[in-house]
């Protein structure tokens, strides 16, 4: 008796760590796609706020109130200062995320619609998956690979047609915001498994302060600001909703289930923008609409059960 209850224990063990690993992974897939919504808002959202706001003058004081809230925050917790290996990879996240893709796609948005914007996003899971690869050394298996950019180029052919098919001169600050956002996003899920993932967008934010006070003061100096129910909406939501607790629970869920299956859920993204603009802000969709959704999220259901 005593040996069979021995040999049965580990077998118990098992499926309850298994049991765990699934609902973590569950879990984390979920704050993922929590992460990708409050990130489909962002485009609409900025362009209520460039209704009453300049550029420059957006993109600081979204950052300063992110700031803020994150900064409130990680005093009443009385978070600890992090490690100091760990500032240069929060310092990529600020510049990443922080400032350089708000920076860039609000400077874009000025001369670009949010379909033409929304390229970025239907290429920012595969750049992000090629950063991760780079810098933490993650091999995505084949399939993983081969439906990324099935869904990618699905994604990219709507949103181009949505525009018409003409490129502006906007792309060159929308491939930049490109480059800088997958780079952050793979810092940031790299940090998130050795710190929450609300410090480490926390952290981000109060280490762009010292940069983000002067921008705010001399921007708000040189570009007028009229404030409309609309443009006060966007800046709250870009601050709060996009600027923190999005990035919260995307850093959060890409720690559970990995940066490469984490980034893919983007591929949705577009699309979600695109609904979003249609409510928001009166945009028409085309017939395509349905049919890419439906691609989209056959890829999407490929490279969260593909291999790595």
């Amino acid at each position: 008796m005593r040996a069979q209850s021995s040999a049965t224990a580990p077998s118990g063990i098992a499926v309850a760590g298994s049991t765990a690993s699934t609902g973590g992974r569950s879990s984390g897939t979920l704050l993922a796609a929590l992460g990708v919504v409050a990130f489909s808002l962002t485009f609409p959202a900025t362009a209520w706020g460039l209704e009453g706001f300049g550029p420059w003058s957006l993109i600081a004081v979204r950052s300063i109130l992110a700031a803020v809230i994150a900064g409130g925050c990680l005093l009443v917790l009385r978070v600890a200062l992090p490690e100091r290996r760990h500032w240069t990879g929060l310092a990529v996240v600020g510049a990443g995320v922080v400032l350089g893709f708000p920076l860039l796609t609000t400077l874009a948005l000025q001369t670009s619609t949010t379909a033409h914007a929304a390229v970025v996003v239907g290429l920012l899971p595969l750049t992000t998956a090629l950063f991760s690869a780079l810098r933490i050394g993650t091999r995505p298996s084949r399939t993983f690979w081969l439906a990324a950019l099935a869904g990618a180029a699905a994604v990219i052919a709507f949103t181009v047609q949505q525009s018409g098919g003409a490129l502006t001169s906007a792309d060159a600050y929308l491939f930049a915001a490109l480059l800088v956002c997958a780079a952050g996003y793979t810092e940031g899920g790299r940090l998130a498994r050795v710190m929450p993932g609300w410090h480490v967008i926390g952290w981000a934010l109060v280490l762009c302060l010292p940069l983000t006070v002067p921008m705010a003061a001399v921007a708000l100096s040189f570009e007028p600001v009229h404030l409309t129910a609309h443009s006060v909406t966007g800046l709250l939501w870009v601050a709060a909703g996009s600027q923190f607790l999005g990035l919260v629970v995307w850093y959060r869920g890409m720690a559970a289930i990995g940066i490469p299956k984490a980034s893919q859920l983007q591929l949705a993204q577009p699309l979600l923008t695109l609904v979003w603009s249609v409510l928001l802000l009166g945009e028409h969709l085309t017939v395509a609409a349905p049919l890419t959704a439906a691609a989209v999220l056959v890829c999407i259901a490929v490279t969260q059960r593909a291999r790595g």
